[in-house]
């Protein structure tokens, strides 16, 4: 899954890379947490489909989805996630994905590592981010959901995926990527329908991220500084049980 990230790239560089029409300037986040504004990118009349132009809007949404006939959100669960294996048969998503999809700029993502019920070992964090540096773009979903009063709430979520080999050491899922020179392809909702962008919802490459472990500091979303970024040592995990034949071994992290 995908439930913290940061974005600490100025407006200029977000504007660059997503190649949107406008972005107001904004102060870099390093902890943003559910139900908080994130920003999106959606593709936009003002420009050619699929062309390279200017054709893309920022937007700022609630990241918790909300699709558009729900009554009540206090009924309603808040889905900050996607699976990309369902994302096309999921009411919740159905319309959004065929009309609606978006990309989510970040500089990186954390994960806990959770070990067995009943271990020694404690949750660890980690700080996800490419090793290249600069930003990646999520797969993002975009809803405004009206209420009974006429008010709107522009809401959204990040698809997921099954982890890569990297990844899957720490968590099962990772955040869908999708590289530059898809995202004409990928927010062109009028010329590519779902099943012609379903082979973007993959896992990215085994080496394009680095997993930095982290303190426990991200845990509290009241802690917004750089500083919770900052590598650790992490302590092995106790020795596996054995016997002289079998001689003796050291669980690794990895």
């Amino acid at each position: 899954m995908c439930g913290r990230f940061a974005l600490d790239a100025t407006a200029e560089q977000v504007l660059e890379f997503l190649s949107v029409i406008r972005i107001e300037d904004f102060p870099p986040r390093f902890n943003i947490a559910p139900t908080q504004p994130i920003l999106m990118a959606v593709g936009s009349p003002r420009g050619e489909p699929g062309s390279n132009l200017p054709n893309r809007e920022a937007l700022l949404v609630r990241w918790g989805f909300l699709p558009g006939w729900v009554k009540s959100p206090d009924d309603f669960p808040l889905l900050i996630n996607a699976r990309a294996e369902t994302v096309n048969e999921k009411a919740s998503f159905r319309a959004a994905m065929r009309h609606r999809r978006a990309l989510v700029p970040v500089s990186g993502f954390y994960e806990w590592r959770r070990y067995p019920k009943g271990s020694k070992q404690k949750s660890q964090a980690y700080w996800i981010h490419p090793k290249n540096g600069g930003l990646v773009a999520f797969a993002g979903l975009q809803e405004t959901w009206a209420s009974a009063d006429g008010s709107e709430l522009d809401t959204g979520a990040i698809i997921t995926c099954a982890a890569n080999t990297a990844i899957s050491k720490i968590h099962d899922r990772m955040p869908v990527v999708i590289k530059p020179e898809d995202f004409p392809r990928w927010l062109d909702c009028m010329n590519y329908e779902p099943r012609q962008v379903a082979d973007l919802m993959v896992p990215t490459d085994d080496d394009f991220f680095e997993a930095v472990p982290i303190s426990d500091l991200v845990n509290k979303v009241s802690n917004t500084s750089p500083e919770i970024q900052n590598r650790v040592e992490i302590a092995q995990p106790d020795p596996a049980p054995s016997d002289k034949s079998a001689g003796s071994g050291q669980m690794s992290l990895f």
